[in-house]
């Protein structure tokens, strides 16, 4: 068994379920319809692109190829995470910080389970490593984007305790261990929900893709699981590295809280 091939007729009728919602926007009032449209036709456009692009670097499988797209799509989830904090750092303390944690955390788990669990023929076969690091890449930047806001957030709403604490003599990690450890949780709460949901409220995506295709329902499984520990592995250390260098850079080496260094 293969997998269907869809023709563009078929893309089009399931595109009818967008024009309705959009349709139902303009009925109610929503104000929604122009953006929900943007949206889709941004999506048909992105991932055509994306497919024709895997399509050229599965064709010549070049490592150079396949590592190229690596850091194109990890600069990619570096700005989306760097961006989307309420309070931001000034300057480019932001894109710098995401952009270590990004390609920290993805490059990392995707080099062991590539290494370890699937290893493939060449190890850098862009079957395996793009799409892996393209899905580890999503939960990363949830991640690393809610840690991080969370924690620029809860330390400039907390500032006056902060400051009090370091005026008493407690060192930063002391003093701002509450708003740390906040910042932890949330960006882990996403990939927690995900475990906990997987195969009796869900089936993922990853397993569904490959029951579709024709794989033995208990060796998608399977995969499913090995790819969930590789999220939550990876989703720890992006929320950790976030918050902890965000901690850093909010702080000086006097011991002195920098929110100064937000930017308004």
């Amino acid at each position: 068994m293969t997998a269907l091939p869809l023709s563009a007729t078929d893309l089009a009728m399931s595109a009818i379920l967008v024009l309705v919602n959009a349709v139902a926007s303009l009925a109610l009032g929503l104000q929604i319809h122009r953006s929900l449209l943007v949206a889709a036709l941004r999506m048909v456009a992105q991932l055509l692109l994306v497919g024709l692009a895997l399509r050229w670097i599965l064709t010549n499988q070049s490592p150079w190829l396949t590592a190229l797209a690596v850091l194109l799509m990890i600069a990619a989830a570096a700005r989306e995470v760097a961006s989307r904090s309420r309070k931001p750092l000034a300057g480019s303390a932001g894109l710098r910080i995401s952009t270590v944690v990004v390609g920290t955390a993805s490059m990392l788990t995707v080099a062991l389970a590539l290494a370890t669990a699937l290893r493939p023929d060449p190890w850098y076969d862009p079957r395996y490593a793009i799409p892996l690091m393209g899905i580890v890449l999503g939960s990363v930047l949830n991640s690393a984007s809610i840690a991080l806001d969370a924690f620029l957030t809860g330390a400039s709403s907390a500032a006056a305790v902060i400051e009090a604490r370091l005026a008493l003599g407690a060192g930063r990690h002391e003093a701002l261990r509450a708003p740390l450890i906040a910042a932890i949780r949330s960006g882990m709460l996403p990939v927690i929900n995900q475990m906990s949901a997987a195969g009796i409220i869900t089936l993922p995506g990853i397993m569904t893709g490959q029951v579709l295709a024709g794989m033995d329902a208990l060796a998608a499984a399977k995969y499913q699981i090995l790819l969930m520990f590789i999220l939550a592995g990876a989703s720890g250390l992006a929320a950790f590295g976030a918050a902890t260098l965000a901690m850093l850079r909010l702080t000086d080496g006097r011991q002195r809280l920098r929110l100064d260094r937000l930017r308004n």
